[in-house]
């Protein structure tokens, strides 16, 4: 039975942090989200400093603990209620000590993020005959730590940056500075709460909650975050996705409306749709330059690649933010050449930081330009967006950026000069892959050994050869009137470009093992085909690289077995040498490739066959309760029943949540 003695017996709040000597897991954490703003903890709502549980602020954690810890009574964890991507309710069941053998007393906190910080409703709730009573002693340690420590835990002390908290500035609320602009916190208590005090970086309150048979009783907390070095802020516009009505390439009108699948798919797609909202940023002051941050927690900001394929696929079902993320990137293009940060002129960026990010002997400037395929694939989002309906005068604002992304490809692009696109890193300290999968040991021969030298992706001369027949067609559409000197002949020189480019890939990309012909992941200094089965091939689908009958070769290989678990395409063939299912680029599923294949299917007219992964899709769904996660094991669904997670993917992602728009074209949904 509780006494007296457990106020005293309470455990402190600690600065200590317990390290795991690995990238932090997230898989078995909740969080609430709503970019710049985001907070992780256990699933039970304690936030203990491990890993990545904290209390986000752009790339700056401002709170590493959150504890909510009973005085006399006991709480025990009942539920996790996920209501939204902004919104989680934790519940417990209090014990008093009084006998009652039914969780009559119940405690719900209800943790909300917004875009200027998190907010706590503490509801008591009893359905007992008696009067009840909780007391709680609440705390928070404030924090400094970057992303980059947060990230990698060798570079996190025990403590960290930890900053002293302010004197209150008045009762019921007390601050203290974050960044390094002028930023601060501001903490705040709601009613039924007092006793607010400080002593370091340990802020502690108490709560007292006092109910009458059958009824309830509240307290609430507020966390106020503002801190302008963050270089992207909150949208001041309200997002809108179609979600019926639109139409959607390849798909199945004759599926019945009150299918399970269909209804399936459809609540993915709302799922996703929330998570996207949450995912929003805009330049602060711009609203029309908005885009997708990439994904919680790591990449909760730009990036070129990932925001460009993510409103690629979700722009079926919302132009607006297509076009607002073209003219993002448009805004920050290139305009020099700098080793040091990757920029060339015309080149679109890879990531956007307020200070950069420091991973082992990677050092990412920031502001980064190393990405091979981001400026051929802001071309073909200009592109599928004018296709949707972009106006005659917004294509024409966005010319001199695609005048600068054409010239890119024809005059920096190639790191060697034989003709195709492809990356090295000059300054030593940048991405050593520079193609959606930039992971150090992600491009591998079929042995298992990693390819060297300047890389030269597969899917990239899809990309780009796709962009370059398509920029040539923009640029004879839009107006000429601002065009840069020499720009007359740019479209003339993409085509031939393009063609040349198409025999190039012809000839030195196919390879053939026991299964047959395929397309190789890459060809490495050395012009040798990478000849790793790699999941890269799937998205030439649609791209006008490949002719019928070599589409046809891709499908086949990619719905093998050895490439299809049952709930997607991994990101290497369980025969290559270096396969893991939890490798991250190396048999891995990563979710938005799944999609990326899908959508190229129902372009390239293989409906079934884009079914057969949409499904496999909505499986993995169900598995991770409707957020699909950056990536997950690549082990088969014929020997786990449910897709086991990658304990530290990413979720919500920007290009995975989008991912639920072709699974929904797939399937009739949309």
């Amino acid at each position: 039975m509780p006494t007296a003695s457990h106020q005293t017996a309470l455990p402190a709040l600690s600065t200590d942090r317990p390290t795991q000597g690995h990238q932090p897991f997230l898989h078995d954490l909740a969080g609430v989200f709503r970019a710049p703003v985001q907070a992780w903890s256990q699933p039970c709502g304690t936030i203990t400093g491990r890993g990545a549980e904290g209390v986000y602020l752009g790339d700056t954690r401002i709170a590493s603990v959150l504890r909510c810890d009973p005085i006399d009574a006991e709480l025990s964890p009942l539920s996790t209620q996920v209501r939204s991507a902004v919104e989680v309710e934790f519940r417990d069941v209090v014990s008093l000590g009084d006998g009652v053998v039914d969780p009559l007393v119940t405690l719900h906190r209800t943790r909300t993020a917004g875009p200027d910080g998190i907010t706590e409703v503490l509801r008591l709730v009893s359905d007992d005959d008696r009067p009840r009573r909780l007391r709680l002693r609440m705390g928070l340690v404030t924090d400094a730590a970057s992303m980059s420590a947060v990230k990698d835990p060798f570079l996190l002390s025990s403590v960290g940056d930890i900053r002293p908290v302010a004197v209150a500035e008045s009762e019921g609320a007390l601050t203290w500075p974050i960044g390094t602009d002028g930023g601060a916190a501001r903490l705040e208590l709601g009613a039924n709460a007092a006793a607010l005090s400080a002593d370091g970086p340990v802020v502690t309150w108490r709560v007292d909650l006092e109910v009458a048979p059958r009824s309830t009783q509240e307290s609430s907390w507020q966390l106020t975050l503002t801190d302008p070095s963050v270089p992207f802020v909150a949208p001041e516009t309200v997002w809108a996705p179609r979600t019926t009505g639109t139409d959607g390439i390849g798909s199945s009108a004759g599926t019945p409306v009150s299918s399970p699948e269909v209804r399936a798919a459809a609540h993915l797609l709302e799922r996703s749709l929330s998570d996207l909202d949450a995912l929003r940023l805009q330049v602060p002051g711009t609203p029309d330059q908005q885009f997708l941050a990439a994904g919680a927690p790591w990449f909760f900001t730009l990036f070129g690649r990932d925001s460009l394929i993510a409103a690629s696929l979700a722009l079926p079902v919302d132009r607006t933010l297509a076009a607002a993320t073209l003219r993002t990137l448009a805004a920050q293009q290139g305009t020099r050449t700098d080793i040091a940060t990757a920029e060339q002129p015309g080149k679109i960026l890879h990531e956007v930081r307020a200070a950069g990010m420091e991973m082992g002997e990677t050092h990412l400037p920031p502001v980064y330009y190393g990405t091979i395929d981001a400026t051929p694939l802001w071309i073909e989002l200009l592109h599928e967006t004018r296709a949707a309906g972009l106006p005659d005068e917004d294509l024409a604002a966005l010319r001199p950026a695609l005048e600068g992304t054409a010239t890119w490809l024809l005059e920096h692009a190639d790191a060697d000069g034989d003709g195709l696109l492809e990356y090295i890193d000059e300054s030593g300290k940048g991405l050593a892959n520079q193609g959606w999968k930039d992971s150090g040991d992600s491009i591998r021969f079929a042995d298992g050994s990693l390819a060297s030298g300047t890389i030269a992706l597969a899917e990239v001369q899809g990309y780009a050869y796709a962009a370059a027949l398509h920029a040539a067609d923009l640029l004879e559409e839009s107006s000429p009137q601002d065009s840069t000197p020499g720009a007359a002949d740019l479209p003339s020189r993409l085509r031939a470009w393009a063609a040349q480019l198409r025999e190039r890939f012809q000839a030195q990309f196919w390879c053939e093992d026991e299964l047959g012909p395929f397309i190789a992941l890459a060809l490495d200094g050395q012009k040798r085909p990478v000849d790793g089965v790699a999941s890269n091939m799937g998205h030439l689908l649609g791209t006008g690289i490949l002719d019928a009958d070599q589409e046809r070769i891709v499908v086949d290989r990619l719905l093998h077995p050895s490439m299809f678990s049952g709930y997607g395409i991994r990101t290497l063939s369980t025969t290559n040498g270096g396969y893991g299912p939890l490798r991250y680029h190396g048999g891995s599923v990563w979710t938005h490739d799944t999609g990326m294949v899908l959508r190229g299917m129902l372009r390239s007219g293989f409906e079934e066959e884009a079914r057969v992964l949409a499904r496999g899709l909505l499986r993995a769904a169900d598995g991770f309760a409707q957020r699909l996660p950056e990536l997950f094991s690549g082990e088969s669904a014929d020997d786990v029943r449910v897709p086991v997670p990658y304990p530290a993917s990413c979720r919500p992602q920007a290009w995975a949540a989008a991912t639920a728009v072709p699974v929904a074209q797939a399937l009739g949904a949309l």
